[in-house]
């Protein structure tokens, strides 16, 4: 191929250009975002697991000698830079996302109740297994690969039409990715002219190119000699803002001419009748598949609302997907999340409407989060709260403590006392030993100041808290949703008939979305829907089996609309530790735990609670005890029978 340009082929790709203008692929509205590095978590390859916590966060400025004083962050000035994290970094990135839409759920008593509610779009191996659905990028960002039906790949579909072999007694399905994510083309253009001297190929395009210097690109064609195949790999950008003859300079690009690392020239002529374009190399972006989405997402609420769980120092990308309400098409309802309790950075993630924003049906929302102090928390849809929260759209939240990741070699004292160097979460007080001392109360809402008793206990457990001393260890876990709903509101919900809030009476109590006897079903809740498919409309169970000679812990949150609830247990005492993902402990550092039998919650409160089963002669293998309500009028199906709020603590 000689200097000239070899083909500009005119009239017909310019006529191909205008009909392939250049713009961003991705013009459909459902997105989901999981970076896998961001500003507060420069490093991908540290991302996709949490790192002990042996220290706070070690941060450089981004200018040398910016950073100092009141001005850090004034441009401009010698104070312009901002504090990255340098070393030490604590925490990771994590991902999920959910669809907001409708869905039935099955109560023991056989009545089949129609929800708004949230359902799994990610994670959904996890959510079936009654887990968080949380996931790091690295399991987040893997496409699905099997062979895709309608409905498939969703925890919900028990045809075992999926290649995989997921079906009832066999989940070998193990998908725990974004539901749809697909490799985008970022950037796609015609091709206008391609000339080359010696290896050098200067392409010119039809729009101002988004490439730059090392983008891997892909030309296509027919014939063109410049197609990328198994002996011709992708070709990388050498220089961009090249002078032309033809269009501006922002539409010129150059690559080398390089074929398995071997400089070629003279590459196979093309004649006028051909056509190509040029691509970037298709990536996850966020971009969906709309048909995968909608398959699981339509009809496949859950209740409880898929489990979250995080960890302190992460970052949180949450995807809202509204899939809108197939039973109800008359509404055009818009949702939100609202982490409640939760302080939020910017009003903007707070789910609030009218501080925020509501996503309307068949858009995507990313909320965003910075793990604060650990607890349990929870969440729900803003739209019409009363309405939402009765109709099922609430769901489980829980922050595991740094402590968790103390090594056994540290005393839990030593490492909060390290804590208190992180001014994001530090709670110090006057004689505490930390340097620099302080000569101030700490702050009311401080969340773990150091125990006025210093102990030898060390890391390498499970702690509900930054507890320092070890009160709050325990060995399993157990998310508790208290909730309540009244079948008639939903019944005049799914009829297109007035909803008389006034009128509304919770009859049927649920623990984790059921009622007993379903509550001791270790077995996902399976309801028939609209589609005719089987669903997982109930995947967490609210029986809690505790190993011999171990330790519980129960976070119980309640989400009622309308009503208090009262939880007993009957055998094993409640050790409250937490209240509203606070530790009971004052100013002092004196703790302020205390033992019960019973507690009372209303919607909105949470408490932490363990079990302590420590004792093998107290509480041998095969025990059975109950956590129940005396509220009789709780303890029922809608009749006058057992159900309601009770399950099963068995020893084994």
């Amino acid at each position: 191929m000689n200097s000239q340009p070899k083909y500009a082929v005119g009239f017909l790709w310019s006529l191909v250009a205008v009909a392939l203008i250049a713009l961003p692929a991705g013009a459909q509205s459902f997105r989901v975002q999981c970076p896998t590095s961001t500003i507060t978590h420069p490093n991908p390859a540290g991302n996709n697991a949490e790192p002990a916590y042996t220290a706070p966060t070690q941060f450089t400025c981004s200018v040398t000698g910016g950073c100092a004083g009141s001005g850090a962050l004034n441009a401009g000035t010698s104070n312009a830079g901002y504090l990255t994290p340098s070393s030490n970094v604590n925490g990771a990135i994590k991902c999920q996302q959910v669809s907001g839409g409708d869905g039935y759920a099955t109560m023991a008593d056989g009545t089949q109740t129609y929800m708004f509610s949230f359902g799994p779009l990610s994670g959904l191996a996890d959510i079936a297994a009654g887990q968080p659905g949380t996931q790091f990028p690295s399991v987040f960002n893997a496409p699905y690969t099997g062979t895709l039906v309608p409905g498939d790949p969703a925890t919900s579909d028990l045809a075992s039409d999926d290649s995989s072999g997921y079906s009832v007694g066999t989940p070998t399905f193990k998908f725990n990715g974004a539901v749809g994510l697909a490799n985008d083309i970022p950037n796609l253009d015609a091709i206008y002219d391609i000339s080359e001297v010696g290896t050098t190929v200067t392409v010119i395009i039809n729009a101002p190119s988004f490439f730059k210097t090392g983008d891997p690109i892909i030309i296509s064609g027919t014939g063109t000699g410049y197609d990328n195949t198994a002996a011709n790999p992708t070709w990388t950008v050498s220089a961009v803002n090249v002078v032309n003859p033809i269009f501006s300079a922002d539409q010129a690009f150059q690559f080398q001419a390089i074929v398995n690392g071997v400089p070629v020239t003279g590459l196979p002529d093309v004649n006028t009748s051909e056509t190509a374009t040029v691509a970037s190399v298709p990536g996850i972006t966020g971009h969906v598949d709309p048909r995968q989405l909608i398959d699981v997402g339509v009809m496949n609420g859950n209740i409880p609302a898929p489990l979250m769980a995080i960890d302190e120092d992460d970052e949180f990308f949450l995807t809202l997907s509204n899939v809108g309400m197939i039973m109800r098409p008359d509404l055009f309802e818009q949702h939100t999340i609202h982490f409640h309790g939760y302080p939020n950075a910017s009003s903007i993630y707070d789910g609030v409407p009218d501080a925020s924003v509501a996503i309307n049906i068949g858009g995507s929302f990313t909320y965003y989060y910075l793990a604060p102090d650990a607890g349990t928390y929870f969440w729900h849809c803003h739209i019409t709260p009363p309405e939402h929260l009765q109709m099922g759209m609430v769901g489980q939240l829980y922050v595991r403590p740094r402590q968790n990741r103390v090594p056994s070699t540290t005393t839990l004292g030593a490492a909060l006392a390290t804590q208190q160097a992180d001014l994001r979460t530090a709670c110090r007080r006057p004689g505490d030993g930390v340097t620099p001392a302080v000569t101030s109360v700490p702050d009311i809402l401080c969340s773990n100041p150091l125990p006025a008793v210093a102990t030898t206990a060390t890391g390498g457990g499970k702690y509900a808290y930054n507890d320092g001393d070890g009160l709050t260890a325990y060995d399993v876990e157990y998310p508790l949703q208290i909730h309540g709903f009244d079948p008639n509101f939903h019944f005049v919900g799914m009829t297109f008939n007035p909803e008389a809030f006034v009128d509304m009476k919770d009859k049927y109590f649920l623990l984790n979305g059921r009622s007993y006897p379903d509550t001791v079903n270790p077995n996902p809740q399976l309801t028939q829907s609209s589609d005719g498919k089987v669903h997982y409309s109930q995947p967490m169970p609210s029986i809690i089996n505790i190993p011999v000679g171990k330790k519980a812990l129960l976070r119980i949150s309640d989400l009622s609309v309308s009503e208090y609830s009262t939880l007993a247990s009957l055998g094993i005492p409640m050790h409250v530790v937490g209240y509203n993902a606070k530790l009971l402990r004052d100013e002092a550092g004196n703790n302020m735990d205390y033992y019960t039998n019973s507690i009372t919650l209303g919607g909105g409160e949470s408490l932490d609670v363990i079990l302590d089963a420590s004792n093998t002669t107290q509480f041998p293998s095969g025990s059975v005890f109950y956590l129940y309500t005396p509220q009789l009028d709780h303890l029922s199906n809608d009749a006058e029978n057992f159900g309601g709020l009770m399950t099963e603590v068995r020893i084994n």
